[in-house]
């Protein structure tokens, strides 16, 4: 939802700015194909890196954890009582729970990560998985709006159909991210596309100003 978001917007909107100061769509075209690039590279090492800080706190906390088991294992004890309690269990129905816990240290660290931190076992390949999807989508999004550029040579008639087929992308991706969301799906829809078109619009009116 990122990429796409995000590559049917920025695109849009730097395309919207040049036609505003030049007449062709050479250097629109360019300028749209480098910065979807950019974006794409950008977008995609920025999800990376959120997913590796992801997998590096779950490593450090479980290894916390395993710290605290073994060294502080009073502490643990009354974590997990306090825990418990929050279910409805009283002291003595926490006994031989806890008493299962010691005997297995390992699955006594897995509950804690997920029932006090409320983290769950990374997926090794995340990463590279969520760098590749962000990519693509905002490769995707991104020839939205730069499309009728690449096949009409005038600048203002390409910017209608831009508009038209962006507006139009933007209320579909508004809608469906509204569906999955669990927000109002025609709200969504119609706040999504406002946003873009007024980024596109204050873009192009600069453009326009400066050009």
């Amino acid at each position: 939802m990122i990429g796409m978001a995000d590559g049917l917007t920025v695109p849009f909107a730097l395309a919207a700015g040049l036609s505003g100061a030049v007449e062709g769509t050479r250097i629109i075209v360019v300028a749209g194909l480098a910065e979807i690039a950019a974006g794409a590279i950008a977008m995609g090492l920025g999800g990376y890196l959120a997913a590796r800080n992801d997998a590096e706190h779950y490593v450090s906390e479980l290894r916390r954890e395993e710290m605290e088991v073994k060294e502080r294992t009073a502490d643990e004890e009354k974590e997990v009582r306090e825990i418990l309690e929050t279910y409805g269990l009283p002291g003595k129905q926490c006994d031989p729970i806890i008493a299962h816990f010691k005997a297995n240290p390992k699955v006594w660290v897995d509950w804690m990560m997920r029932f006090e931190l409320g983290l769950e076992p990374p997926d090794p390949t995340r990463a590279v998985k969520s760098a590749a999807t962000i990519a693509f989508s905002y490769i995707a999004g991104g020839f939205v709006p730069l499309m009728p550029y690449m096949l009409i040579n005038d600048a203002k008639q390409a910017l209608l159909y831009s508009v038209v087929a962006t507006l139009i992308a933007l209320f579909g991706f508004g809608y469906m991210k509204g569906t999955f969301t669990g927000t109002h799906p025609w709200q969504s829809a119609f706040r999504t596309m406002l946003i873009g078109g007024l980024a596109a619009g204050a873009a192009f009116g600069i453009a326009k100003a400066i050009g």
